[in-house]
């Protein structure tokens, strides 16, 4: 997800309410007030003397030729948040700067602004700081943002077979959000191949719903979190994020509230999908539910070889969580 700040310098205290109140990342304030907004709230300050400061953190770079643009991208292979200036908001600068490096900023006046910088050349700038002077239009644009996700290219895996392990440790990971029939994490044995878990939304006759649960697998399993990258099951904690994907594959970030690790029967469950074969593995139990491509839920001890089921496939291997390309088998 794209870093998004809010401009208030000149200072006005309204604007940063906004942006606390809408879930801003960071706010932009005149350096006398870096207090001010910590008396208000927990936020990141981009000011001299706040968290993130000018000239240390975050330099200010307006492209008006191609030495602008080679200077971008030295200072963003250093490390240094760059915040790109076009006078004419012009894309073109900016296809060419998203394309060679990572760490870039724009401001945006508007919502369609922040829309076009955030999806240029499918990958987008790291943040986007909104400018607008009006506390409501902050509100509005960060509410859009936040709660657009992205859009994740879900595929139908064929099961090939299914059966029963011994006992492992498996994981449940409670968020902080609500979740519907039809969504959950997407979880795997390999990166290659990861599985839509849905979230513990539907009535049973076994236990109450809770819908802001998934049970996702085993510790080694992989799930996917925001950026693109991918998390050990362990190695969760409160306070991080994981992706919340609905069937049709929206994505949004969920916050981690709790992580439940408890030993539990498992089972393995193999399919086919359209670059080879993937796998995963979760608990034994009738609660424990993968999603269908039309959205409806089939519990794991349901499924039979032959179901499709939802799930996302890559090529590339990871690294520490990021996708890497290099020849990486797993099995």
């Amino acid at each position: 997800m794209k870093e998004i700040w809010v401009k208030a310098d000149p200072w006005d205290q309204d604007l940063v309410t906004a942006a606390l109140e809408a879930g801003a990342d960071a706010v932009m304030v005149p350096a006398d007030q870096v207090e001010a907004v910590r008396q208000l709230g927990r936020i990141t300050t981009v000011a001299a003397g706040g968290d993130l400061q000018w000239q240390r953190d975050i330099e200010q770079v307006t492209v008006r030729a191609a030495a602008d643009e080679d200077q971008v991208i030295r200072l963003a292979a250093s490390g240094m948040r760059v915040l790109v200036k076009t006078p004419d908001w012009t894309i073109i600068p900016l296809e060419n700067l998203v394309a060679q490096t990572d760490n870039i900023w724009v401001e945006a006046e508007s919502l369609d602004q922040a829309r076009t910088a955030a999806g240029i050349l499918e990958r987008g700038v790291a943040g986007v700081i909104l400018t607008s002077r009006d506390p409501e239009d902050i509100r509005a644009t960060l509410s859009a943002l936040k709660n657009e996700g992205v859009l994740l290219p879900l595929v139908p895996l064929e099961v090939v077979r299914i059966r029963a392990l011994g006992i492992g440790d498996r994981v449940c990971v409670d968020t902080c959000s609500l979740m519907t029939s039809g969504e959950g994490c997407l979880v795997g044995n390999s990166s290659q191949g990861l599985f839509l878990m849905q979230a513990e939304s539907l009535d049973n006759p076994y236990v109450a719903p809770r819908p802001f649960r998934v049970n996702a697998g085993p510790v080694h399993a992989y799930i996917l979190t925001p950026g693109g990258r991918t998390r050990y099951l362990a190695e969760l904690a409160a306070g991080d994020q994981v992706l919340g994907v609905a069937a049709g594959g929206r994505a949004l970030p969920l916050t981690v509230g709790r992580i439940k690790i408890e030993r539990r029967p498992l089972l393995l469950i193999e399919a086919r999908g359209p670059l080879g074969p993937v796998a995963t593995i979760c608990q034994n139990a009738e609660t424990i539910r993968l999603v269908q491509p039309g959205g409806e839920a089939v519990s794991v001890v349901r499924v039979r070889s032959g179901d499709p089921v939802l799930g996302l496939v890559e090529q590339a291997g990871r690294h520490f969580g990021h996708r890497v390309l290099e020849s990486i088998l797993e099995k």
